[in-house]
């Protein structure tokens, strides 16, 4: 299961910001050999995918030659999803990964007009925050009516129109991986949960979670900074709002 670590943080930052295309003739193969390994019987999950195998073989996706999902790979992935076989082989939170991967992973690389604004109350205010995430910055704005839905190059783009540093990808998450998130780096229960409930308002009727991390040099301190994020997004996929921690700065 992938984490928000320093080194895995630095690493998909690198990934983000890679200048080339992703490849499909390397891409599929190593997600296909991912699979065949997941459904050996002496893997965790025995012959059924788990939802943490379903996103170590997508990664193949996007940590290939370059930033995003190409049409290729877009092409295969909806095969993938049309398969019933395949989609069965997965446990419920690993088909629900599958199926969020690949609504916000499209092949455009060019996001719809969303602009985030900052919140007019502070953490404290708006869910009680008294440590780590009273600092926190929250923003949140919503695309025009019409004008497109929030996929992954919205969410980038605007991530870093809105806060300044470039983000990594945004990665499908559910309500008890932003638990596990959240309480990472705060050890008052109250707090956390006042977190997960202001979040998720946005998200609750849509399931649709996403994290991402970020650094950054000189935004908001003398010298480096490092954090993640969380973007809650509407039904509708035209409201978002996002939270940035950080959780490291010298």
């Amino acid at each position: 299961m992938k984490t928000l670590s320093m080194k895995s943080l630095l690493g998909a930052l690198m990934l983000f910001s890679a200048p080339a295309f992703a490849d499909s003739t390397t891409s599929i193969p190593a997600f296909e050999a991912s699979i065949a390994t997941a459904k050996l019987p002496t893997s965790p999950g025995g012959t059924t995918i788990q939802r943490s195998e379903i996103r170590n073989a997508l990664d193949a996706f996007l940590n290939d030659a370059g930033y995003g999902v190409d049409t290729a790979e877009r092409a295969y992935l909806t095969t993938r999803l049309g398969d019933t076989p395949f989609q069965q082989s997965m446990t419920g939170t690993a088909a629900k990964y599958f199926a969020d991967f690949y609504e916000v992973n499209d092949t455009l690389l060019t996001g719809y007009p969303l602009n985030l604004y900052p919140v007019a109350q502070t953490p404290a205010q708006l869910f009680g925050a008294t440590g780590s995430f009273s600092s926190a910055r929250i923003y949140e704005g919503y695309i025009p009516n019409g004008q497109g839905v929030a996929n992954q190059q919205t969410l980038g783009e605007a991530f870093s129109n809105a806060f300044g540093p470039q983000a990594s990808i945004f990665e499908p998450i559910t309500v008890r991986e932003l638990i596990a998130q959240l309480s990472a780096y705060s050890y008052n229960v109250d707090e956390v949960e006042g977190a997960v409930a202001y979040i998720t308002q946005i998200s609750r009727n849509s399931n649709r979670l996403y994290r991402t991390g970020w650094s950054c040099r000189g935004c908001g301190a003398p010298g480096y900074t490092q954090g993640f994020a969380i973007a809650a997004v509407s039904t509708d996929r035209r409201f978002v709002r996002m939270m940035s921690v950080t959780t490291y700065a010298d």
